[in-house]
């Protein structure tokens, strides 16, 4: 069964730019990974500073082998030296988790 991961970030408007920019220079960068399914980055629109971070994986294994390996790494500097790594764009960061009982696609009813 597939989960979905969604990470809410608390990113000040000042930052908005910075976060999307880091997310497009790393484009593609999980979608190798064993058992990824899809990835959306969501901006808000208006009332809030929350961005979402939506990923779907085959299975709870999946996601967390990319936790351990990819994601950790590109989190950790990617191999940037230790003093020129980037300050954090999100101020704050919550992690949603869900498994995916009822989908449905573009003519999925017809």
């Amino acid at each position: 069964m597939s989960v979905v991961k969604i990470n809410v970030l608390t990113v000040p408007a000042e930052q908005r730019e910075t976060l999307e920019k880091r997310f497009a220079s790393r484009a593609h960068a999980v979608e190798n990974s064993d058992g990824f399914e899809w990835f959306e980055l969501l901006r808000p629109v208006e009332g809030t500073d929350t961005y979402l971070v939506y990923t779907r994986w085959r299975d709870e294994a999946s996601f967390q082998a990319w936790m351990e390996g990819p994601m950790k790494s590109a989190h950790q500097g990617g191999g940037a030296p230790e003093g020129e790594r980037p300050k954090p764009a999100a101020s704050g960061s919550t992690l949603w988790s869900f498994e995916v009982v009822q989908q449905a696609g573009p003519g999925a009813g017809a």
